[in-house]
């Protein structure tokens, strides 16, 4: 039986050293697969991270097994171990025809989902600072040719007016978002407006955590994110195959391919162990970035000891002058479907996330699949959660899918049995980096995030719901309670659920 070797956790090999099944009888020849002599994970250069060849090499390996039941069932074995699968298997269990191995993908997805994440869904909402840039991303209103969108920048009382809605609506985990201006979007602007949200206190409302989505930066200035308490800083590559990158960014400082696909390591470099990738399905093959987006997190892994803390694997959506369609490599729902599975076997442990660019039926598909993370009553305009924008003023950097406000998605991840989560304990207790995936490796997060999630919804239902999630919400509380493993924290968390009854707020373990 094939075996393919492993290449996860510090256990990397060249694989073209990996053996190819025994021949069976009457069976030709395969040509041989191509040599990646460049490709090392634990380099800190793109080109050897993010190897071409070896990502063609692992397409060709991928059409060469991809009807070999024997190999094909010796990954979902290796898979089952919960130790990850590398970037060349999961490509092989993406593009394979199989079904019956589809149907036992998606049924062992379900079980890693379950076993590391549980039930929970962590709920948060993106915040979009300026849409001023100097790139000319094609697939991207901001691009700095667009004359029509209307340039806006949040001052400082405009962020904590956006602050409070968020507050009202119950939101405590923001995800900031910037376009690429060195001038008028400088770190010092990120930094204050980090400042101000932590700042705001309103009525119960505070904002926990904030994380970082803003363009490929230094050492110096990540350092200056970590010392404002980010959360995780979040780089989406777009796309990482080189050639099709240089034509979708044609201009601006985006332009450079090295200086994005290596930002993540400078972040490290400067301290912030949570770190986010991402790909833009629909720019390139889903195949082809399927294999980069897990090398780049085997990279993380082996230059660094810990990989990213999270995934997000949005889809190319329609905004002002930008129609999907005129990207060749969109990909389907099945396909979306297979993809998220995937990236949940190879990587058990990150965090994936599905923004509202998808539909309620879409995410409803995915959340049994591996999601952890989704975006609730979002905006993706520039100063639109205290007022809408008009329609002939355009400023949003893609069209929702998902126009549910925050408490109707409350109630429907309930409905269908998952904890919606507003917990933000683990960054604020320490752990991060290397210390939160120790604890998820080891099964213990059952007994941090499953007692926090029940005490921030509790916190929600008290202070933001409508009758239909207080209906849900206490029910589904006291049956959850049951199901925290340590009687001593199953016992504390009753008696702070009482607390917060009372009017007490933000307790964590």
């Amino acid at each position: 039986m094939h075996d393919p070797a492993a290449a996860r956790a510090g256990n990397f090999i060249r694989h073209e050293e990996i053996p190819s099944p025994p021949r069976r009888p009457n069976q030709s020849l395969q040509p041989p697969l191509r040599s990646a002599p460049a490709y090392d994970p634990k380099s800190m250069r793109a080109e050897n991270f993010i190897c071409h060849e070896e990502i063609l090499a692992s397409l060709e390996y991928a059409e060469r097994f991809k009807n070999d039941k024997a190999a094909l069932r010796a990954v979902l074995n290796k898979a089952e171990d919960r130790k990850g699968i590398d970037h060349r298997e999961a490509v092989l269990l993406l593009i394979t025809p199989d079904k019956e191995i589809e149907a036992e993908l998606f049924a062992l997805a379900r079980r890693i989902k379950q076993e590391f994440y549980g039930n929970r869904i962590v709920m948060f909402a993106p915040l979009y600072l300026s849409n001023h840039c100097l790139n000319s991303c094609v697939y991207c209103p901001y691009h700095r040719t667009n004359a029509d969108m209307p340039r806006i920048k949040l001052g400082p009382q405009d962020i904590e007016r956006e602050t409070r809605a968020l507050q009202d609506m119950g939101h405590k985990r923001l995800a900031l978002e910037a376009g690429e201006h060195p001038k008028l979007n400088p770190i010092e602007y990120i930094l204050e407006a980090v400042d101000i949200i932590y700042s705001v206190k309103h009525k119960n409302g505070a904002i926990r955590r904030v994380n970082v989505n803003i363009a490929a930066t230094t050492v110096e200035n990540y350092r200056k994110l970590r010392d404002a308490k980010i959360g995780t800083y979040i780089l989406f590559q777009e796309t990482y195959n080189k050639a099709g990158y240089v034509k979708l960014h044609p201009a601006g400082p985006k332009h450079d391919y090295a200086r994005q696909t290596e930002a993540m390591d400078r972040a490290m470099e400067g301290g912030i162990d949570d770190v986010g990738l991402g790909v833009l399905f629909g720019l390139q093959d889903h195949r082809y970035e399927l294999a980069a987006l897990l090398m780049h997190a085997e990279h993380l892994e082996a230059a660094h000891g810990v990989g990213p803390h999270t995934v997000s694997v949005p889809r190319i959506r329609a905004a002002d002058g930008i129609d999907p369609a005129s990207f060749t490599s969109g990909v389907k729902d099945d396909e979306f479907a297979r993809l998220v599975a995937c990236i949940r076997v190879a990587a058990p442990y990150v965090g994936m996330i599905v923004s509202t660019r998808e539909s309620k039926e879409c995410r409803e598909r995915v959340l049994e699949l591996g999601v952890s993370q989704i975006s609730g009553g979002s905006r993706t305009s520039v100063g639109g959660y205290c007022e809408p924008e008009p329609e002939t003023e355009l400023s949003a950097q893609f069209q929702v899918n998902d126009n549910r406000s925050l408490d109707e998605v409350v109630a429907w991840l309930m409905r269908l049995g998952h904890i919606p989560s507003f917990c933000t304990a683990c960054y604020r207790e320490g752990r991060t980096g290397d210390r939160f995936m120790a604890l998820c490796k080891s099964g213990q997060i059952l007994n941090c995030c499953h007692p926090n999630a029940l005490m921030t919804l509790k916190e929600y239902l008290m202070d933001y719901a409508g009758p239909e999630s207080r209906a849900l919400g206490d029910p589904m509380i006291a049956a959850e309670l049951t199901k925290i493993p340590s009687e001593k924290i199953r016992t504390l968390v009753a008696g702070r659920l009482k607390d917060i009854e009372n009017g007490s707020r933000d307790f964590r373990v």
